[in-house]
């Protein structure tokens, strides 16, 4: 999930993340903000002191999510168009016998030169992802993680979703699946990605997701290791669903 607010006054202060939780309790969670800013209630409340104002990414799972990490993407100082920090959240969920990494990302609404640069770091944090190794790692016997297990590698596979801001035409698409072939088809690296609705055997620029500027768009994707293409079993656009502004993608994939 994207733009999960917690105590932002637009939402009655409510704490999105721990009421969605709540509701889907039988689930795993993490929460991660990319803003993250002191909000002054004066005197309302006994803990105000320690109450922060957050907007970011939520992932859920049916199955552990044995470690995760909050990513900043990239970000321009604004005196005009709202600019708000953007992140991508990591979760290593275990899946059956599997581990693999899932991001929850929101990239920028302001321009595309920052979402260039967002989408740059996204495919940066993935490539590195096995080499840096999970939040934990070395020797922990000693220490206090020593009873936490399973958390020290990071696995190779990933999935990266949520709200892109850019549709099927723009650059930062080609940089998300490869650059398009003269022969047909795209160029995609065997390290990275394909646009899990396209790879199902839609058309790139079919698919409503959301309205921008008053046009209907996709900008809301599933990108899916190369490596895990060939399980991809379908993709559908939920269009009737209407708890948000964007629509539910559902990608079923068997891992």
């Amino acid at each position: 999930m994207q733009e999960v607010a917690r105590f932002i006054p637009l939402s009655n202060f409510e704490d999105q993340a721990t009421e969605l939780a709540k509701r889907l309790d039988l689930h795993y969670w993490v929460y991660g903000g990319g803003v993250d800013v002191y909000l002054d209630l004066g005197s309302e409340g006994s803990n105000h002191r320690s109450r922060r104002c957050q907007f970011g990414n939520m992932l859920l799972s049916r199955t552990p999510i044995l470690s995760s990490r909050n990513h900043l993407l990239p970000k321009s100082a604004s005196v005009g168009p709202l600019s708000i920090q953007r992140s991508a959240l990591e979760g290593v969920i275990q899946c059956a016998a599997k581990k693999i990494r899932v991001y929850s990302t929101h990239l920028t609404h302001i321009s595309q030169e920052v979402r260039l640069q967002q989408v740059e770091r996204i495919l940066e944090i993935d490539r590195n992802a096995v080499r840096e190794g999970g939040p934990i790692s070395g020797d922990p016997s000693h220490t206090v993680f020593r009873n936490q297990g399973n958390v020290y590698e990071l696995p190779r596979k990933s999935i990266i979703m949520g709200d892109f801001n850019f549709t099927p035409d723009e650059a930062e698409y080609d940089r998300m699946v490869g650059p398009k072939s003269d022969y047909g088809g795209r160029v995609i690296n065997p390290e990275g990605h394909v646009d899990a609705w396209a790879h199902s055997g839609n058309d790139e620029l079919s698919g409503i997701t959301a309205e921008r500027r008053g046009e209907d768009v996709r900008m809301d994707y599933c990108f899916v290791s190369c490596s895990l293409r060939h399980f991809i079993n379908s993709v559908t656009i939920e269009l009737d669903a209407d708890g948000s502004d964007h629509k539910p993608v559902i990608v079923d994939i068997d891992l």
